[in-house]
């Protein structure tokens, strides 16, 4: 019995250890986009950036940055659709399955061809371990991946810093009453 716990503890050690690894050519996609946003944070500079963050309304962004270890953001809009390769986004859904990470949002559009995907990693005690988002149209391929423990609630203050999209959560209040 024992052994079988350190096996266990062993395989889910190396399953949460795991990074994503994002393809090669997606640092290519800039030459061919009219627009891109590159964004690279590690611990460090995540760390440089909050001593920037003075006023009392970033103080709740301070602290929630305190947790990540990284923020990467790739994000490209094309003149023509067909610029990037669908397999790309295939390599990266793969690598995001149960049990580290589960989707919690899934959408497809056949009409527009927009497809969006969200992951989260649980790292338990109510805390997440991780985000990645999908976000593809035919046109403009976003990808924003999170790692580090943080408060999934305080996940909206990142909006609009960092590079990662503002979320307008005012609708979803008004629901849940």
């Amino acid at each position: 019995m024992r052994f079988i716990t350190i096996a266990l503890a062993a395989t889910l050690a190396y399953v949460w250890a795991q990074e994503i690894k994002m393809p090669l050519n997606l640092d290519k996609l800039e030459q061919k986009a009219k627009e891109s946003v590159t964004v690279t944070l590690d611990k460090p500079m995540l760390q440089f950036a909050s001593k920037f963050m003075k006023d009392e309304d970033d103080a709740e962004v301070r602290k929630l940055i305190s947790g990540l270890e990284s923020i990467y953001v790739r994000s490209f809009e094309f003149d023509k659709d067909g610029e990037y390769d669908p397999a790309d986004l295939e390599s990266i859904r793969s690598q995001l399955q149960p049990p580290a990470w589960g989707r919690i949002v899934g959408v497809r559009s056949k009409r527009d061809g927009e497809n969006v995907d969200v992951y989260f990693k649980d790292a338990g005690n109510g805390q997440l371990g991780g985000i990645v988002v999908l976000a593809a149209e035919p046109r403009e391929l976003t990808i924003v991946q999170l790692t580090g423990t943080f408060d999934p609630a305080r996940l909206a203050d990142l909006g609009g810093d960092f590079g990662i999209p503002r979320l307008d959560t005012s609708g979803l209040e008004r629901r849940r009453r």
